[in-house]
Parts: C-alpha cells; sequence; structure tokens
C-alpha cells in the first residue's frame, strides 16, 4: 500500500527531467498517485509526454496560465483532482542581475502574473474539480523573505506566492483543503541557472547547512508526498523548508561566507 493509493495529483511545472516538477512527480507517483501532468507549449510537449509515459501514463493537458480559455480547458478535461502541485516561475533574464529598481513595469507585472498570479488563477479554474481534502502545494524559494543577491523581482513575486499560499488556505480551509509551499534549497535547473551568480550558490548552502549538504529534487518530492498524503490532514497555510536547515543560519561558518 503506498501513501497516495487512490489519488490523483495534478503536477505543473516539468520541463525536463532535471526540474524540481520531475523530481516530486516521481516520488508521487513512486507511492500511488496517479498523475496528471501540464506543460506550456511546444518547447517542453516531448518532454512532460515522455515523463508520462515514465510515469504510469499520466493524462497530459497543455495549459498556458495567462490565458482563462487554456485554464478552463484543463478544468474541463482533467477530472477529480486530490492535489495540485504548482511550479511554475518566470522572470525575464535580465531581471534577475543589476538593480531591483532597474526592472521595467512590463517585466515586474509578467514576473507576478506567471510566478504568482498564476496560483490563484489555477485554484479559481480547478476549485470544483478538488475533491473536500486535497492538497495544493506551491515552489517557492528563501530569497522570498531574505535577501539572495540577483534573484530580485523573482523573489518579490515569491514573497506574493507565500501570501497567497496563506490566503488561499483560509479560503478553502472549510473544505478541509490544505495549500501549502515548499521552499527548496538551490537545485540547478533550467530556471535557477538565469540567476547571476548561481553556480556558487549550492557550494556554499552545503558548507553552511546545518546538515552539510544540499538537497536534491527527490528531497523535494519525499515533502510533497507527505504534504499530499492523509499524514499532513491538520498541516496547512505554511511554509515548508527543504533546504538541509540553511533557512535558520543566522552566522555562516568561515568557509561559507559569502564574498
Amino acid at each position: 500500500m503506498g501513501l497516495l493509493d487512490g489519488k490523483t495529483i495534478l503536477v505543473t511545472g516539468i520541463a525536463n527531467r532535471w526540474s524540481i516538477a520531475s523530481g516530486i512527480a516521481h516520488q508521487l507517483h513512486a507511492h500511488g498517485a496517479k498523475l496528471v501532468l501540464t506543460y506550456q507549449g511546444e518547447r517542453v510537449e516531448d518532454a512532460v509526454r515522455q515523463h508520462a509515459a515514465e510515469l504510469g501514463g499520466a493524462a497530459v493537458y497543455e495549459c498556458d496560465v495567462t490565458k482563462d480559455d487554456s485554464l478552463r480547458a484543463l478544468a474541463a478535461g482533467a477530472g477529480r483532482l486530490d492535489g495540485l502541485v504548482h511550479s511554475i516561475a518566470f522572470v525575464k533574464k535580465e531581471d534577475l542581475s543589476g538593480k531591483v529598481y532597474d526592472t521595467s513595469r512590463d517585466g515586474f507585472l509578467l514576473a507576478m502574473e506567471i510566478s504568482a498570479y498564476s496560483l490563484i488563477a489555477l485554484v479559481g479554474h480547478l476549485v470544483k474539480n478538488l475533491n473536500d481534502g486535497a492538497s495544493i502545494m506551491a515552489l517557492t524559494y528563501l530569497g522570498g523573505t531574505q535577501i539572495v543577491p540577483n534573484y530580485n523581482i523573482a523573489g518579490i513575486a515569491k514573497a506574493a506566492l507565500e501570501s497567497t499560499v496563506r490566503y488561499l488556505a483560509f479560503d478553502l480551509g472549510e473544505r478541509g483543503i490544505r495549500v501549502n509551499a515548499i521552499s527548496a534549497g538551490p537545485i540547478k535547473t533550467a530556471s535557477s541557472r538565469q540567476v547571476a551568480g548561481f553556480s556558487a550558490m549550492p557550494a556554499k548552502v552545503a558548507a553552511a547547512s546545518p546538515l552539510r549538504r544540499n538537497v536534491t529534487a527527490e528531497d523535494v518530492g519525499n515533502c510533497a508526498v507527505y504534504l499530499a498524503s492523509d499524514l499532513s490532514t491538520q498541516v496547512t497555510a505554511d511554509v515548508h523548508f527543504v533546504d538541509a536547515g540553511y533557512h535558520a543560519m543566522g552566522m555562516y561558518p568561515e568557509a561559507a561566507a559569502p564574498r
């Protein structure tokens, strides 16, 4: 018996096998979940369909979170859901370096729409698909609450996403639907590599964290399994850190001190 036997979970945000969403999907499947996957655009469709084949023949739907017609089509096809994983974010590369005050109006609005409002849009269109007691998870990062140089507008968008998680948790709590965020440590993905200076982050986390290591997408997936399962029925409106304890450090060992 798996922790997620009989549960159907929709996972967004898979771009390739290195995506955090990919690690989550594989762990959910390993514990018995039936999956529904989405993709945005032809560029990643093949990768998502390959994942679907590897994950028990998961259903696949195109979904552009900036278009209500696309969200309506997803809701019409996805069926009943016991979980939703929001792993969607986008910031223009030029806004992931330099000064925050140089961010363009268009860049700010785009980052907020795709990285934060998309959770509201997904839940709004899928709320009738969600079974009572379902679990919603959003992927966030430490830069939403603390300064991470060059994360810039991405961090501001993550702060908005985390606040959205709390307010959705309140709105959906009467149905027993939990809404939480997972804050992962720095993992090498196509998106994270866009952040200037990212290449040095994993080693610094490994040197400074209490567990003296960095984390993997599989580690994040294990947390997602817990949040999707009935073990977490009273856990909601919170941010769960999967970063080997790095977020709790107030002073770093000399070898890991930022330079």
